[in-house]
């Protein structure tokens, strides 16, 4: 149907259009999209199994919705995607406020300009992009804004009384006929006013002023509610509740590898930035760590919830420190390294809610706890793990392949060269050739990542050898501390016993025990 050529209501008879309501619209394109294997929810990650199938039972069921779940889980972005599903144009008759169905027109202005009209009617053609309205919950809302209000200004000019429709100004749900609306934050919207908006959802008329008008809007209502929002700040009426008939719960990335492509989606790194700093799937996996460790960290709130938009800032933070670094010393290209998570604190201290005793401890150290924590997770996967290396005692005789076998502690000629006296100072600005020349002089950690990667270039080597001594203070096998710019590594606590009083030698493994 070429829409060119329809300008009237009479071309639009002639044409054979006929009109569905919205919820008609949406559920047959999306079995259109079910059937062509197509997801309509297409840049939505992690959702596939879980929140996307429940979505479309709901459409399929032509169902208002609920989205219900903590901040970040892109309860608005499902919303708006819902309109891809809508018919690329519809007409309405044009100069209509709420985009009147030419067939069946519901303002007085749309039923007038028809029975003056008739067939040559003038149609606009609307497009599915402009069919989406929203509207963020706050106790100022009102029912004017949601709804409708008398206009006197009108009145005067039309020299009308308040009682006759044509003076209504009509708020943002009736401009959204024949559209998606959705509310977000539902819970945060006075009781009162969502009495009226179930009166809208159920009854299909308005009541402005003392007057009331029948008219039934054809809209599909989104809404999204966080559950401590839901329990502690509002809730949302019974009625209402008792109208909306789909609430679909939302939730976090499960894996890594979904919060690692909603990061690389969302990211604003510019192309100028990706050829000047070359950042690892180590440092990428170490970020989006830190968020799992963060929704499960006694010091968080876990009730408020941790945003995807934190990994989303720590990692576009992380990049932009690289890329002051290679500013500052003149240099084309560098790669993120291990030092470089010091410059995230500041996307993870403004993201994070904190319990009592996480305000005790103070959001910057616990954002350096979170750090550690990430980074003691990622470490055992790119390397043994310490807990695991303990000494083995035993009573009674060894068998002849115990005897012969020696098993060294794989960290041990690291934490003996810290432990002679020794310490090595890296700065968050160290330029990457002084940072590697750094790192080849602790005795012990060149060998021990070429042992574990023996493929692996220079640099990667390098931030291999990094991570090694980031894992080792996380394990707490030697220290680690920063000062002003400065990270500086050395033997655990000063104090701390050497190796051969703690029976460090080639016949033993270093016991956890022993350093506690």
């Amino acid at each position: 149907m070429n829409i060119h050529n329809i300008k009237t209501l009479g071309d639009l008879k002639k044409s054979g259009y006929k009109p569905l309501s919205v919820k008609d619209e949406v559920r047959k394109n999306l079995i259109d999209r079910i059937r062509s294997k197509e997801n309509p929810f297409a840049g939505i990650v992690g959702y596939e199994d879980t929140v996307i199938p429940d979505t479309e039972r709901a459409l399929l069921s032509r169902h208002n919705i609920l989205f219900l779940g903590l901040r970040g889980q892109a309860k608005t972005r499902m919303a708006r995607k819902m309109t891809e599903l809508l018919d690329e144009y519809i007409p309405i008759v044009a100069g209509s406020e709420v985009n009147d169905d030419p067939f069946h027109p519901l303002s007085k202005y749309a039923k007038n300009l028809i029975a003056q009209h008739g067939d040559e009617t003038p149609i606009h053609w609307v497009n599915r992009t402009e069919r989406y309205g929203e509207k963020l919950a706050t106790p100022d809302v009102s029912v004017a804004d949601l709804i409708g209000d008398i206009d006197p200004i009108k009145a005067a000019n039309l020299k009308l009384s308040f009682a006759d429709e044509e003076v209504i100004h009509y708020g943002i749900i009736p401009r959204s006929n024949r559209s998606i609306f959705v509310i977000n934050e539902l819970p945060d919207l006075q009781a009162r006013i969502q009495v009226a908006l179930f009166n809208i959802l159920e009854e299909g008329d308005i009541q402005i002023r003392g007057f009331k008008l029948r008219i039934p809007l054809d809209i599909l209502f989104v809404f999204t509610a966080n559950p401590e929002d839901y329990t502690n700040r509002g809730s949302i009426v019974t009625p209402l509740k008792d109208r909306i008939q789909s609430q679909i719960l939302t939730h976090y990335p499960k894996t890594i590898e979904h919060s690692l492509a909603i990061t690389e989606q969302e990211a604003n790194v510019p192309e100028e930035q990706k050829e000047k700093v070359v950042v690892s799937d180590l440092m990428k996996r170490l970020v989006e760590q830190i968020a799992f460790e963060a929704r499960n960290n006694e010091y968080v709130d876990k009730k408020s919830g941790i945003s995807a938009r934190l990994t989303i800032a720590a990692f576009e933070n992380l990049v932009s420190g690289a890329e002051r670094r290679a500013i500052i010393h003149n240099i084309k290209q560098t790669q993120v390294w291990v030092s470089d998570l010091a410059g995230v604190v500041p996307a993870l201290t403004g993201k994070i809610e904190l319990v009592y005793e996480g305000e005790q401890e103070g959001p910057y150290q616990v954002a350096l706890n979170l750090i550690d924590k990430a980074i003691r997770n990622i470490f055992i996967q790119y390397f043994p793990n310490p807990d695991l290396q303990k000494k083995k005692k035993t009573t009674g005789k060894r068998s002849a392949d115990e005897r012969n076998e020696k098993e060294e502690h794989p960290y041990k000629q690291v934490i003996r060269w810290f432990d002679a006296g020794n310490h090595l100072d890296l700065f968050i600005d160290m330029n990457d050739e002084a940072k590697i020349e750094a790192l080849y002089k602790v005795d012990g950690l060149y060998e021990l990542v070429k042992k574990h990667y023996h493929t692996a270039s220079n640099k990667e080597n390098a931030l291999l050898m990094e991570l090694v001594l980031y894992g080792l203070s996380a394990y707490s096998l030697i220290s680690k501390k920063i000062i002003e710019g400065r990270i500086e590594f050395k033997d655990l606590m000063g104090s701390m016993m050497n190796l051969s009083n703690i029976g460090f030698n080639d016949d033993e493994e270093l016991n956890e025990d022993d350093f506690h």
